[in-house]
């Protein structure tokens, strides 16, 4: 009897052998669609995709997942590849290279570092981080085109000498962008911000990366990946009355928290899912990046269809008809390595934090857990958009709950905040009259741009260290990460309960069960938000944003002046030794929740993405010293002075003292920004040792050259005191799977010998050998 993969190998060959007749007009038909319109020389990959899904289907001889699907078949050598889920590292060939602003700087410099020509996949840059909210959209636009002008014209230039697609400011958010012009089923991209996934909406694997391994893709390197374990979510039921796609992925973090998506694909399925709207599908992908998952995808459905047709793509969701079984579905009896289940009929509204995105409480939950909590009732601002959750169909739905409150006189009661995701969402919601509705409710719309959801917010009506409440429909709620001030509790939730919250100017109203004294004296119980998931009149592409690179950018000259304090030339970073380290100092033992946010701000540090030296003055300047439970505040042990961390790690690195960081569970959670990895590798760090990693950024000190390693045994990290001597031994015989050892020398002689775990390959420990991976990509090229 034929096994269900023969079963499924010969049924992927017979797609294929029906059009054989008309072979020579298939493949013709096939290469006359485009990836997207701003690639018309990059044609879809789905014939390839199969022909490769099909050498991996012969290896493996089981059902596949989706994520499987879409991965395997984007194998640089499918033949050969060691494919095994959790442990192997995959060599891949990913379609496009996305990157937004603050990283792409970085990134572009890392690119001409590399001395290639032109970059070798469809590649784009998105100006969306370094606008400020501090007025309105066009003011704020203006004056962030005036103060970043030396930024945008690297950028800019850059682009077009090296072939990569520009997306002006004000264009919108990168995710928004590529959802609405360059997503499709099946795409494998990296991208240089940790959202990424958000293009899972479409069915694509969208992996939030480094800039280091943007440059891989960009220079033609196969890009390397550890091989994700897949964990299924089973949609049931449908989506009705206040519960959003939002409220699925507030769910799932509850339940698999911050690090518990780690080194996984969270793969949705079941009959659920067509309830869902593509837009909501990507809002869901968006903030799996909450869960450290490596990405989060759904499967190729008709809401797909709608929207590539309604994003004038129709011609792509054709070819995807075609490969539905094939390619963009899971294989019937796939396994997962973990399965989850939620019934959209009973899933009630949710709103999570304060704090971290995964504290996760029901709204009929919300008013009792913030009393006994203590946290701050009042709702001081109210935001919605971002990328997570601006589409058409958030705004409209949401604009649903302002008229109802407006009809009866009432406004919002906090400050109310608009981002548009993009030009295209912001024109067509100023052409429907969206936006006006907003105003008159209060909201002031910002610029098509990150804005306060990664700290770009001058926020003006509360204190630094004041205690206070935010509600946004946002991603991620970290100490701090909006307004810079510790003490604001920010709690994310829909667009409509968002809107709801702001309404009432508390936390304790549940929309669904309470009502609102108007200023008649009446009663108003809001009825169900509603709203058309795309536009009746079609999408309004607004003003052209994006300029194109020239077929030929050789002549472009890219000038980065040696005195600007925003953008400086790389300087490789040195080799290792060839020998242990050894008398290295503890910069600062870690303790709690330590993010990017914590070891490379944002807010208003963003300006400084593209110059090491000047970003690196803010190097773990929030996260907390065990010693003393201060933040920026550590002990330099040779002077015994104490100092802000940057400083201290400056003056140990200018007397040639290396330090390594000891650090908690998750450590590195949050953004992708690699400037987490470069900064501690400028200012003189050698290894980060910790109880746990999150993914992206274990991979981004492995390309810097730092050692990324974990106690075998997470008791170990009491025995770590502040003033101990560090040595790492047995890197004259590094090797993957062989851990390390770290000897603790205390300052009353005495040492305790620790076991130290690492996830390198081979071809990782070669770059911390080089130095980084970029300097072993010179010396490789160099030898070739």
């Amino acid at each position: 009897m034929a096994t269900l993969t023969q079963l499924l190998t010969r049924q992927v060959r017979t797609l294929r052998l029906v059009s054989n007749e008309s072979r020579c007009l298939h493949t013709s038909r096939v290469a006359n669609v485009a990836m997207s319109k701003f690639d018309e020389n990059s044609v879809m990959p789905y014939e390839k995709l199969v022909n490769t899904l099909e050498v991996v289907r012969g290896r493996l001889n089981r059902p596949m997942t989706l994520s499987e699907k879409i991965l395997y078949s984007h194998l640089d050598d499918p033949a050969g590849q060691d494919i095994e889920r959790g442990e192997s590292y995959l060599k891949l060939r990913p379609d496009r290279v996305a990157m937004q602003d603050a990283t792409a700087q970085m990134a572009m410099l890392q690119f001409i570092s590399s001395g290639l020509p032109k970059v070798a996949v469809p590649s784009t840059i998105h100006c969306d981080h370094l606008i400020q909210a501090q007025i309105e959209g066009q003011q704020d636009l203006a004056r962030a085109k005036d103060i970043n002008k030396e930024v945008y014209n690297f950028l800019a230039t850059s682009g077009a000498k090296y072939g990569v697609g520009f997306w002006k400011p004000g264009s919108g958010i990168i995710h928004q962008i590529i959802l609405e012009n360059y997503a499709f089923p099946g795409l494998l991209m990296v991208g240089t911000d940790s959202h990424t996934p958000n293009g899972g909406g479409l069915g694509g694997l969208c992996i939030g990366v480094g800039g280091a391994d943007a440059v891989d893709v960009m220079a033609d390197i196969p890009w390397e990946l550890k091989c994700p374990k897949v964990i299924g979510v089973k949609l049931t039921g449908k989506l009705t009355g206040w519960t959003s796609p939002k409220d699925v992925i507030l769910k799932v973090a509850g339940i698999l928290t911050v690090k518990g998506g780690t080194m996984s694909i969270v793969e949705y399925f079941g009959d659920g899912v067509d309830s869902i709207s593509a837009t909501g599908m990507g809002t869901i992908c968006n903030m799996g990046a909450e869960l450290g998952a490596t990405t989060s995808v759904f499967p190729f459905n008709q809401r797909m269809v709608d929207y590539l047709a309604a994003t004038e793509r129709q011609g792509i969701a054709d070819e995807a008809m075609k490969y539905k079984t094939s390619l963009l579905s899971p294989d019937e009896g796939c396994q997962y390595d973990q399965v989850i289940e939620i019934d959209l009929n009973t899933l009630q509204p949710h709103v999570n934090g304060p704090f971290t995105p995964d504290l996760c409480t029901p709204i009929s939950e919300l008013a009792a857990a913030a009393k006994t909590n203590g946290w701050p009732l009042e709702v001081k601002d109210g935001l919605i958009g971002s990328c997570t959750n601006s589409s058409y169909e958030d705004m409209s739905r949401v604009a649903s709950l302002m008229k109802q409150a407006l009809a009866k006189g009432m406004k919002s009661k906090g400050n109310f905040y608009i981002t548009p995701g993009s030009e295209q969402i912001r024109a067509t919601i100023e052409r429907d009259g969206l936006a006006d509705t907003m105003r008159e409710f209060g909201g002031v719309v910002l610029a098509n741009a990150c804005g306060p959801c990664i700290g770009q917010w001058d926020r003006k009506n509360v204190e630094k260290g004041e205690k206070n409440t935010i509600v946004t429909s946002y991603n991620r709620n970290f100490t701090g990460r909006n307004d810079a001030n510790p003490a604001t509790h920010c709690f994310v939730t829909s667009p409509e309960m968002t809107v709801a919250l702001t309404m009432a100017g508390s936390l304790d109203f549940n929309p669904l069960t309470d009502t609102l004294t108007c200023a008649d004296g009446s009663e108003l119980s809001l009825s169900e938000p509603f709203g058309d998931g795309l536009p009746v009149r079609g999408f309004d592409p607004g003003e052209d944003t994006y300029q194109g690179p020239p077929a030929d950018g050789s002549a472009v000259n890219v000038d980065v002046s040696p005195t600007s304090d925003r953008l400086q030339l790389l300087t490789p970073f040195d080799r290792w030794i060839g020998s242990d380290l050894t008398d290295m100092r503890i910069l600062i033992k870690v303790k709690g929740k330590c993010t990017t946010d914590h070891i490379s701000a944002a807010g208003p540090w963003l300006k400084y993405r593209g110059h090491l030296q000047n970003i690196s003055n803010n190097l773990l300047i929030t996260a907390i010293n065990s010693e003393n439970e201060e933040m920026n505040t550590v002990k330099n042990q040779e002077t015994g002075e104490y100092g802000g961390v940057p400083n201290v790690a400056q003056q140990y690195r200018d007397v040639g003292i290396n330090w390594v960081v000891f650090g908690d569970e998750n450590y590195g959670e949050g953004s992708s920004r690699e400037h987490a990895a470069l900064e501690p590798r400028f200012l003189g760090g050698r290894a980060i040792i910790v109880k746990s990693f999150a993914r992206i950024h274990e991979t981004n000190l492995k390309k810097q050259g730092m050692l990324p390693l974990t106690f075998s045994d997470k008791a170990d990290y009491e025995k770590v005191v502040p003033d101990d001597k560090v040595a790492i031994t047995g890197l004259e015989d590094f090797q993957p799977g062989k851990p390390l050892n770290c000897v603790l020398t205390h300052s009353d002689g005495s040492s305790d010998t620790i076991v130290l775990d690492h996830t390198f390959n081979a071809g990782q420990i070669e770059w911390f050998k080089a130095g980084s991976a970029l300097n072993r990509m010179k010396e490789k090229a160099a030898s070739s």
